[in-house]
């Protein structure tokens, strides 16, 4: 499936190739901290076939929960998280931020990767109060 998207502030913008049977729900530790929330959502690229409309991206590298080596690539203006891919050329999973893609409705999760790390209240949210939009809150 053919996708585009982008960061937050718009400085990156990206085209790619990904296959929607492949987009997981990761619970390690690594992405709640990189995404800020309970778990990184992930779709993965096709053959590498990323490539850049606008921008650039600046890159960290580091040793995943896996015990893999990951270059997590993301805009340096806004810091959104664009991609993890295995680092220094090595071959495995491409994941792209679903967040990421102008497509995400088009892309459902088919299963949940490092369960042991999930946080409780993740098991089942639909109890919440739910609102269409930012409800009012009082000071």
């Amino acid at each position: 499936m053919k996708v585009d998207g982008g960061c937050f502030c718009g400085a990156v913008t990206y085209e790619a190739e990904v296959d929607p049977t492949k987009v997981v729900i990761c619970h390690c530790t690594d992405c709640q901290t990189n995404s800020g929330t309970a778990y990184g959502v992930v779709v993965v690229v096709v053959d590498d076939s990323f490539s850049l409309r606008t921008g650039s991206l600046k890159s960290f590298e580091k040793v995943a929960d896996s015990g893999q080596r990951r270059e997590l690539a993301f805009c340096p203006e806004c810091g959104t998280r664009i991609y993890a891919r295995p680092a220094g050329g090595t071959p495995g999973v491409f994941g792209l931020r679903a967040g990421t893609v102008t497509q995400r409705e088009a892309l459902k999760p088919i299963a949940q990767l490092w369960r042991k790390s999930a946080l409780p209240w993740t098991q089942d949210i639909s109890s919440l109060p739910s609102f269409e939009g930012q409800p009012q809150v009082k000071p």
